[in-house]
Formats: structure tokens, C-alpha cells, sequence
């Protein structure tokens, strides 16, 4: 792929940066030449690091900047006080057309207040919401919301399912894809008022979507539905679910091989098979957690992540400027409102 692509990097977010962002970038421009980056974040720190990585450095514009956001920094605090940070700079670039796209792995709250203030939401877009790719059974679906949002009305979870829809058109290029809400139950008579009154609107709007309906939690692994829908707070919960008992089984089977000798020539003999199984099930694969709804493309890589991790991140974010993500939302909604009043739109933010 060698579409010419500039995205900006807060290079000091997460554990483990700015090393890890540096490696992760190099990994990422391998397979996206072409593609250039401006990277924000202390220089004395970073000019080292880029100095072991020629062909990466020749596609970096380093800007310095010394204030960090920190981990356990108040979402409000960091929006009034960060406004010279990694994170704010890069973003900002992004508001101001110099970039196509933010990556960061700095703290999540900081990075979703940030963003809304400076790219604002698109038309019809009351909040944004995170929204990430899951390993199925069938393939790969998309969740949201994963934590932006811990409460949610009707309204919200229906913006949430149309996003999701041309998410799940645009990036996984389902033709028509389907969309479940997640409950605590199939019945329609389940749940509590937002999720039914917006399952109701979803059921009756002449929208172009195949709406499922309810789905439960262990529909997420089947891939039931190519789109989950939830609220903030269950979703997050769901996601650190998932991927607790992938690290649970994932520990337990290395574990039962390697007790005799018996399992460890069986290990060996599976070796290309168990290979294969780590490589799809990866949580590094699935990093890199999109804002949608935004005025501008914005992707947050896991605070915990490694290189490898980061380089999905920044993919991630790539291939959502490339499928022209946020144009296809706005469109879709476009239509949608000019065409169909059972769906309720909230007017953007000024």
C-alpha cells in the first residue's frame, strides 16, 4: 500500500513508550510505505531512538514537546492544563489538517476529551463512542461501545448501531451487515429502557440495516452478529472479559504441555497449529480502538501494548483514513435524516 498518508504520534503515551511507539512505527512502515509521521514527544528521548531506524526517521517530522499526559491525569484537568502536551499537539495536527490521523496509548479519558474538544463530532453525533474489532468463530465483528460512554439512552445506542453499520460496510466490506444489541436476554420484554426503546426504533426504521436484535454475552465469541452494540460500561466490561480468558487459556494450555514429557512432544509435534491458533487469537492484533464519531480520524492503542502492538494501532488508523471512515458516516447520515425520521439525531456540537 503506498497511499501517501500522514498521521500524528504521541509518542510519550503508554507503558512502555517512547521505545515501543518508535519500534511499533518502524514495524507499521514496512508494510504502509509511503506513509509519514509526526511524532510529538521529549526529543532528547526520541532523536536516540529514531537514530537506530534510518528509513523511519527519513518519514518523520519530530516536533518536541516536554509536557506528558499522565496515566491517572483527570480527563478535565488534562483538557485545561495539556494543552502543550504529546497528546493535545498531536491531535491538534490533526485539527488543523496537518495530519490524516492521531495514534496514541496514552491515558483513554484524557484522549476522548481532547479529541471531542478539538475535532468535534460529526452532524447527527451526540457522543462517540470506542469501538474495536473481536475474533469470532465466523471471522471478526465490531463492538461499541468499549468505555467512552457508562450511560446511555436510546438515542445513543442507536447512533452507536448505525456507526457500527458503516464501520462494518467500510472497513470489514460486509455487504449488509447485521446488528445486535447485547442484553441479558433474547426476550424482548428483557433489559432496561434504553436498550428496548432502542431495539424498538431499530425493529421499525426503514433503515438499510439488518437489524438482529438482542444478543447475549456468549453471542460476541459465536459472531452472531457482525455488529454489537452496548453501552460504556458493559461493554468495557465485556472486552476485559474476553481478553482475561484468552491470557487465562492461553496460560493454562502452555502450562498442561510443558507438565510431562508426553505433552511437550505433543506441543512440538502441534507446534504449527498452536502457532497458527496464538497468531489469530493475538490481543496485539486487535489493537488499536477507534473513536467513532468524531470529526477526525483518532485511534487509541492499549496502554500496555508492545511494538507489535502499536503497529496495529497505527493500521488501524491508517486503513480508516484510506476507507474514508468518517465520510462515509457523515453521508450515511446525511441520507438517513433527510430520508427516515424515526431515528432521532442530535445536533453536533458547535
Amino acid at each position: 500500500m503506498s497511499q501517501h498518508i500522514t498521521l500524528s504520534i504521541d509518542a510519550m503515551g503508554g507503558d512502555n513508550a517512547p521505545a515501543m511507539v518508535v519500534e511499533g512505527m518502524d514495524m507499521a512502515l514496512r508494510d504502509l510505505p509511503g506513509t509519514k509521521f509526526i511524532v510529538y514527544g521529549r526529543s532528547e528521548q526520541l532523536v536516540p531512538l529514531l537514530e537506530k531506524f534510518p528509513k523511519l526517521s527519513a518519514n518523520v517530522d519530530l516536533r518536541h514537546t516536554d509536557d506528558v499526559v499522565s496515566n491517572d491525569e483527570k480527563p478535565g484537568i488534562a483538557l485545561r492544563s495539556g494543552r502543550q502536551s504529546s497528546m493535545r499537539k498531536a491531535i491538534d495536527a490533526v485539527g488543523q489538517h496537518e495530519a490524516d490521523g492521531v495514534v496514541s496509548a496514552g491515558n483513554t479519558g484524557a484522549l476522548m476529551a481532547m479529541a471531542k474538544f478539538v475535532l468535534k463530532t460529526l452532524p447527527g453525533i451526540d457522543r462517540p463512542a470506542i469501538a474495536s474489532l473481536l475474533p469470532t468463530m465466523r471471522g471478526e465483528s465490531v463492538m461499541l461501545d468499549l468505555g467512552a460512554n457508562i450511560q446511555c439512552d436510546a438515542e445513543n445506542l442507536v447512533q452507536f448501531a448505525v456507526m457500527g453499520e458503516v464501520f462494518a460496510r467500510n472497513v470489514l466490506h460486509i455487504e449488509k451487515p447485521s446488528i445486535g444489541i447485547l442484553n441479558v436476554g433474547t426476550e424482548v420484554l428483557k433489559g432496561n429502557d434504553s436498550v428496548k426503546q432502542a431495539a424498538a426504533i431499530l425493529s421499525e426504521t426503514k433503515l438499510p440495516i439488518d437489524f438482529y436484535g438482542f444478543v447475549e454475552g456468549d453471542d460476541i465469541g459465536k459472531g452472531t452478529v457482525d455488529v454489537v452494540v452496548t453501552d460504556g460500561f458493559t461493554g468495557n466490561v465485556a472486552l476485559k472479559t474476553v481478553e482475561g480468558t484468552a491470557k487465562l487459556f492461553a496460560g493454562a494450555l502452555k502450562q498442561e504441555l510443558m507438565k510431562s514429557l508426553p505433552g511437550k512432544i505433543g506441543a512440538l509435534v502441534a507446534k504449527p497449529a498452536i502457532d497458527s491458533f496464538r497468531e489469530r487469537f493475538d490481543p496485539r492484533r486487535y489493537n488499536g480502538a477507534m473513536f467513532l464519531g468524531l470529526g477526525g480520524i483518532c485511534v487509541k492503542s492499549h496502554g500496555g501494548t508492545d511494538a507489535l502492538g502499536f503497529c496495529y494501532a497505527i493500521k488501524v488508523a491508517h486503513e480508516l483514513v484510506t476507507d474514508q471512515l468518517n465520510e462515509g458516516i457523515k453521508e450515511d447520515y446525511a441520507r438517513f435524516s433527510s430520508e427516515h425520521h424515526s431515528i432521532p439525531l442530535i445536533a453536533a456540537e458547535d
